[in-house]
């Protein structure tokens, strides 16, 4: 019996043991400094970082979408299935207790029981047996199985937030894309529609020329084909909103039926957003955050793989009530009880464990490779969107001056043309040059706003995972 008491303290010690590495971050740095922008600390975007565009209408469909988009719903559900799964693995570090009973009759056959043997001799044909225990079970920790499973579960758990994070981040982001998207469309078909009204102010005029003997067919024929181009343009342009349109339904989680967005062009300065020293933007992105939990899952595998291969122990407990007959059946003397202990180790398995140990090891190696892949990738997009921001400032700043001087050019054609100077064809060439400027100016302005919105989600918005 004393034996068997300091047992116990032994199978305590054993079961605080953890095979297997402890996680550590891996050493990774992303420099002091940025390539394509001054370094400036403290630049956290706040967690509403749309709301720096000041525009009431984009706040509105980011929020709509933030909480009615499906695919984030469906993210949700991960995240409580995986954080349920938790629950599964911690319940396994803990005794069960059941409940078990039955009752049965049964009744042998005359013959095979003997009951038609000697006289005086009488044999009971019909069996009645009822029992019922509770049963206890148990299976130690020993060598810290169940706890790396807790570890690797919770760490998938903190993944999927991350992750649901992230799909936030870009559920906003895309909002924003397709709105400025829409707004720059808008832009577009306000110069076309000007430039629509004014070719065909520009049609009348020749075709009364013309209809006077003051000049041929030539020119209303050219102003005609200009004019329908631009109604071409119209059309096309048209055709585009309706598909960003009908992209921000989607995203809002509304039909395309029920769904609309007044026209208008996009209002205000663009915001100024800072990136901040590059360790920050790793440390708040959160693919970098989910990608740093699955290393951490991984590791903490490679200790369940090597407590494969260490012997499993089990105790089990029972007791109860069994009788023959109902009336009795809660009699002390019925009373029944059970004690087990049983072990399990591997003695031969062909290499099954050691296998499942090296694909541990391997599956570790490749979350690594795949945790420094997104540190790099999320240090390109930060350095990709400021480039673009470079040389879209650099090409709306040259697209500010050719339109000045190709409405310079368009009035000299126009006067020249007036005067009998010059043919039409240099009027039509003027115009279609002021044209495809202006309409370069606003895809370039909507193209900013999309690149800052870029750079948000780059700089990983201001979503911390809480």
């Amino acid at each position: 019996m004393n034996s068997r008491l300091l047992a116990f303290p032994a199978i305590l010690l054993l079961g605080s043991c953890m095979l297997g590495p402890d996680f550590q971050i891996p050493g990774a740095s992303g420099g002091s400094k940025w390539k394509e922008t001054n370094t400036s600390a403290g630049a956290r975007l706040p967690d509403n970082w749309w709301r720096l565009f000041d525009d009431g209408e984009l706040n509105r469909l980011v929020g709509c979408a933030l909480a009615a988009n499906n695919d984030l719903a469906a993210a949700k559900a991960r995240v409580d299935t995986a954080r349920a799964l938790v629950g599964v693995d911690r319940a396994k570090l803990f005794p069960t207790l059941g409940l078990s009973g039955s009752a049965g009759i049964a009744r042998s056959s005359a013959d095979a029981s003997g009951a038609n043997g000697p006289p005086g001799i009488q044999v009971d044909l019909e069996r009645q047996d009822y029992r019922s225990t509770f049963d206890l079970a148990y299976d130690p920790d020993l060598w810290g199985r169940s706890k790396r499973q807790i570890e690797a579960s919770s760490a998938q758990a903190a993944a999927s937030e991350a992750l649901l994070d992230s799909q936030r981040l870009g559920t906003a982001t895309e909002v924003a894309r397709q709105y400025f998207l829409l707004r720059g469309l808008d832009a577009q078909e306000a110069v076309l529609q000007e430039t629509v009204k004014g070719r065909n102010d520009a049609l009348d005029i020749q075709k009364s020329k013309a209809d006077a003997g003051l000049i041929d067919g030539l020119s209303s024929s050219r102003a005609r084909t200009e004019l329908e181009l631009a109604n071409n343009d119209l059309a096309s342009i048209q055709r585009q909103r309706g598909s960003a349109e009908h992209a921000l339904a989607v995203l809002c989680g509304a039909r395309p039926a029920d769904f609309s967005v007044s026209r208008r062009a996009s209002e205000g300065p663009l915001p100024s957003i800072r990136a901040g020293l590059p360790a920050e933007v790793l440390n708040r992105r959160p693919d970098v955050r989910a990608a740093e939990q699955d290393l951490r899952a991984a590791n903490a595998r490679i200790g369940i793989a090597e407590a494969a291969f260490y012997p499993n122990f089990s105790l089990t407990a029972g007791a109860g009530f069994e009788s023959l007959d109902v009336k009795r059946f809660l009699d002390w003397e019925n009373r029944v009880l059970s004690l087990g202990a049983g072990v399990a180790a591997p003695i031969l398995d062909g290499g099954t464990n050691k296998a499942n140990y090296q694909a541990a090891r391997s599956r570790y190696d490749e979350a690594l490779a795949k945790y420094r892949q997104t540190l790099l990738v999320a240090l390109r997009e930060v350095e990709d969107a400021f480039v673009d921001l470079k040389g879209l400032a650099k090409s709306r700043s040259a697209l500010d001056r050719a339109l000045a001087s190709s409405r310079d050019t368009k009035q000299l054609s126009q006067e020249r043309f007036d005067k009998g100077l010059t043919g039409y064809l240099d009027v039509v060439d003027a115009d279609r040059t002021v044209l495809q400027t202006r309409l370069a100016l606003t895809q370039i302005e909507a193209q900013q706003r999309i690149t800052l919105a870029a750079l948000a989600k780059a700089l990983g918005g201001g979503w911390s995972g809480k």
